[in-house]
């Protein structure tokens, strides 16, 4: 979905029409879309040529995975800690995950599992600002999330944006998952739905039924009409640039075939799919892996209900196995078709859970430790990051915050910690500050 203004509406014409409707004038509309996309377009290929040419996708489980019910179980501790599941071992020797992880046990030589995570942070929202961008919350100013800085640093390598997020799960309380002080045409494209259904489409991208190529033509030409009246403004708001942006790439979108192709999972094997698992979160990591196939730079994978305060592990027997399916088959599949290298896959969420389970059978929100796992591009395989105490409550020595995840993306990613962004009031901003997770480098 082409959603501009997440928590305002669903209807990108009627975000357009109600925006104007707020200024109060056409006089906004300013440049000429032509002029705007030459700009854009000059910007893109001085991005390409000087960017390297690793993407990201990224699976976000919404809520607070419990890294003691998945990849850092204590076997050890007592029950109250230890919770319900059994152990397995892993392909690597002494380390082990919970029973509910045999894929992501069978394949740890694919990827790599941090233990020595502190989020340092337990609440929703600020969860999805905090761990999306690696900085502190600051009420006062919303710093850009991985996708946007990438978009805006490399820009486009096709028709598709090169940010997307597939599903709805980031919280935007606090400004998670968006581009903040960059500007909203920096924003992830939102793909609603569930890829797993039979009727899947994506609006936006699928053409709505009975709207011909030929009328949806005509009103772009409508709008283009309505800029060229306001060529000879001299100054055009930076708000109206990016949404006039983002129409121009979703009729791009609609239009192209290539486009189409990339959304259409009809178009892989049953064997495929079956391997990610019939699942929304499996659909949807086989899309992103063939939107970055398509030309998309930063896919977000979103997964909902993972708030596990009561009941976590009746709850966890239905959310883990969907996860230990699809980020492995993400990974083996990334590596037949030789695009591993190039692609950085993370699994990460909100924060851990707490060591001991609450009356409700359940656990809390937890600042301190968490679950995050690493693979592509140049990510050394078979490898497990430091780890927590005997109950799963803080790391042990050498641990890591999420500007130094943040450091690590950027780096695998190409972009230069030091690199600067000014905000709209004139501040220079650093887009990194945190310090490169070596054993993740390689």
């Amino acid at each position: 979905m082409l959603n501009l203004f997440p928590q305002r509406t669903r209807d990108c014409e009627s975000s357009r029409r109600n925006f104007l409707l707020q200024v109060g004038s056409l006089g906004g509309l300013g440049l000429s879309l032509d002029t705007l996309l030459r700009a854009e377009a000059r910007a893109a290929a001085d991005h390409r040529s000087t960017a390297s040419n690793v993407n990201c996708i990224l699976i976000w489980t919404r809520g607070g995975t419990s890294h003691h019910d998945s990849t850092d179980p204590k076997p050890a501790a007592k029950s109250e800690v230890r919770g319900e599941f059994d152990v397995i071992d892993t392909a690597l020797p002494g380390i082990q995950f919970t029973d509910k992880m045999p894929y992501f046990a069978k394949h740890l030589n694919e990827f790599a599992v941090m233990r020595n995570l502190n989020p340092q942070n337990a609440g929703h929202g600020i969860a999805d600002a905090i761990m999306m961008s690696g900085k502190k919350l600051n009420p006062s100013l919303t710093y850009p999330c991985f996708g946007s800085v990438l978009a805006k640093e490399k820009g486009a390598r096709t028709e598709l944006p090169p940010f997307i997020q597939l599903g709805t799960q980031v919280d935007r309380e606090f400004g998670g998952g968006t581009a903040g002080y960059l500007g909203v045409g920096y924003n992830p494209f939102e793909i609603p739905g569930d890829p797993n259904k039979q009727d899947f489409t994506v609006r936006d991208v699928t053409l709505p039924g009975g709207t011909s190529l030929a009328r949806l033509g005509r009103r772009r030409q409508a709008l283009a009409a309505l800029d060229r009246l306001q060529r000879d403004v001299e100054k055009q708001p930076s708000t109206l640039t990016a949404i006039d942006g983002y129409y121009e790439n979703a009729f791009s979108m609609i239009t192209s075939p290539a486009t189409q192709r990339a959304f259409d999972l009809q178009a892989e094997t049953a064997q495929t799919r079956d391997a990610y698992g019939r699942t929304s979160l499996g659909q949807s990591c086989l899309l992103a892996r063939r939107l970055i196939e398509s030309g998309a730079r930063f896919v977000t994978v979103s997964s909902p209900s993972w708030d596990t305060h009561v009941n976590n592990f009746s709850k966890l027997k239905h959310l883990l196995p969907p996860l230990d399916q699809a980020f492995p088959a993400l990974i083996l599949d990334l590596k037949t078709r030789g695009l591993l290298e190039s692609t950085l896959v993370v699994w990460m969420t909100d924060f851990g859970r707490t060591p001991l389970i609450n009356s409700a059978a359940g656990r809390d929100h937890w600042p301190s430790a968490g679950p995050i796992c690493f693979a592509g591009a140049g990510t050394p395989t078979g490898t497990v990051i430091g780890k927590t105490d005997a109950i799963g409550a803080q790391p042990v020595g050498q641990e890591y915050y999420s500007n130094d995840v943040a450091a690590t993306i950027y780096s695998k990613l190409g972009i230069p910690l030091d690199t600067l962004h000014v905000t709209p009031d004139g501040r220079p901003m650093q887009v990194c500050d945190g310090r490169v997770i070596p054993p993740l480098m390689g």
